[in-house]
């Protein structure tokens, strides 16, 4: 799967991902970070991960379905690694370049275009969930390994699902359970060191949480009219649902290759 099959997805990861690249472009540079974040780049869960990943300055960090590049964005800032981003929607990855300047490929996690052990750091946040099903997670997460050297880490945020039926699911999603996860993860050889529920971190700081309220009020001013705005808000609001009524969780890993 190069890119998402689902027309509510691709709204949410491609239409809407280009909006908002090009609204933090407009707003200035201190928005561009926050903005890209938006969905799957918390700060105190990016601080989490890094710590746990512990990257080297200078070290390479692979960025699996990186979208508008933000969390690898701070990364950089906060660790001096050198982000190289994959995603699959063609204009989030243009939306990357524009916003970052960080090598960005279009491609398929479950088939990632680098080299065998070819990196001692990665991560992929909010992505498992987008895959068409159990047997795409877990290629993804061999994937993950075998790009990872011996010794390697990889950091994961992924969308649990807390039971057998989920009220009004996102379209175009797959939630594993922890047990799926935990099953998928052993089949693919990866130890778990650390997971933490996003939940329990700390909320948005003041600065960043304006920064976020800005760039989704000059969205919604822009391009409220526009059938792809109301499809990822719909989205959107049908994930913040099933986290807010304890049938979601969000989590974070630690991972390890042996």
């Amino acid at each position: 799967m190069t890119s998402h099959d689902s027309g509510a997805m691709e709204a949410e990861f491609d239409t809407v991902a280009e909006w908002t690249a090009q609204a933090a472009l407009d707003l200035g540079r201190d928005y561009r970070i926050p903005a890209a974040c938006r969905g799957s780049g918390q700060p105190a869960a990016l601080d989490w991960l890094l710590t746990g990943l512990a990257p080297d300055p200078g070290d390479t960090l692979i960025d699996v379905g990186a979208g508008l590049g933000g969390p690898a964005a701070y990364a950089a800032e906060q660790a001096n690694v050198r982000p190289v981003l994959l995603e699959p929607e063609p204009e989030a990855c243009r939306a990357a370049r524009r916003l970052f300047g960080f090598p960005t490929f279009q491609g398929d996690a479950t088939r990632l275009p680098f080299a065998d052990g070819s990196v001692a750091v990665a991560w992929c946040l909010g992505v498992l969930c987008t895959m068409p099903g159990s047997a795409a997670q877990s290629q993804v997460l061999r994937e993950l390994r075998r790009v990872v050297r011996p010794g390697g880490r990889i950091g994961l945020l992924v969308l649990l699902a807390c039971g057998p039926r989920l009220d009004d699911p996102p379209e175009g999603n797959h939630f594993p359970t922890v047990a799926d996860l935990d099953a998928q993860l052993a089949q693919a050889g990866l130890a778990v060191l650390d997971r933490q529920a996003t939940s329990a971190l700390p909320s948005h700081p003041p600065q960043w949480k304006q920064r976020l309220d800005t760039v989704e009020s000059e969205l919604q001013r822009r391009h409220d009219q526009d059938p792809a705005w109301g499809t990822a808000e719909d989205q959107s609001a049908r994930i913040g649902h099933l986290l807010h009524n304890g049938q979601l969780e969000s989590q974070i890993l630690l991972l390890s290759r042996p």
